[in-house]
């Protein structure tokens, strides 16, 4: 069909990968020596870029990118507590809160294109 799948599909996956990330950083805030992991989330949608079509020579056009199929996990790098754990549970509710804010708006979209072409189905 379109591009447009292809990235909102990228944000989903990204966003359940995280999410899944984060979860395991809270239950193990209480583990001693555990570091708190993160997904680079724009590294995993790198290149996703919708490709604009041009008919005319005036039209904008896009470079072309490789397509990032995966993010990097990373330790975080905050300071430790007293057990060498550096899980701050603030931080993490609210990287999780962003994270299911962006993972909303990314099943929105797709609900949203989806029925757009459902209609445009129908009326052909």
């Amino acid at each position: 069909m379109d591009s447009g799948f292809n990235i909102l599909e990228r944000i989903i996956n990204g966003t359940n990968m995280r999410h899944r990330v984060l979860t395991s950083n809270i239950a193990n805030a209480d583990t001693p020596n555990y570091k708190a992991k993160d997904i680079n989330f724009k590294e995993f949608v790198a290149g996703a870029e919708l490709e604009l079509k041009t008919t005319a020579p005036q039209h904008v056009r896009t470079s072309q990118g490789a397509a990032g199929t995966s993010g990097t996990m990373s330790t975080e790098k905050a300071g430790a507590w007293g057990d060498s754990n550096n899980v701050e549970l603030d931080m993490e509710i609210a990287k999780m809160t962003e994270n299911g804010l962006l993972h909303d708006a990314g099943v929105k979209l797709l609900s949203s294109k989806m029925r757009m072409y459902r209609n445009a189905l129908r009326r052909s």
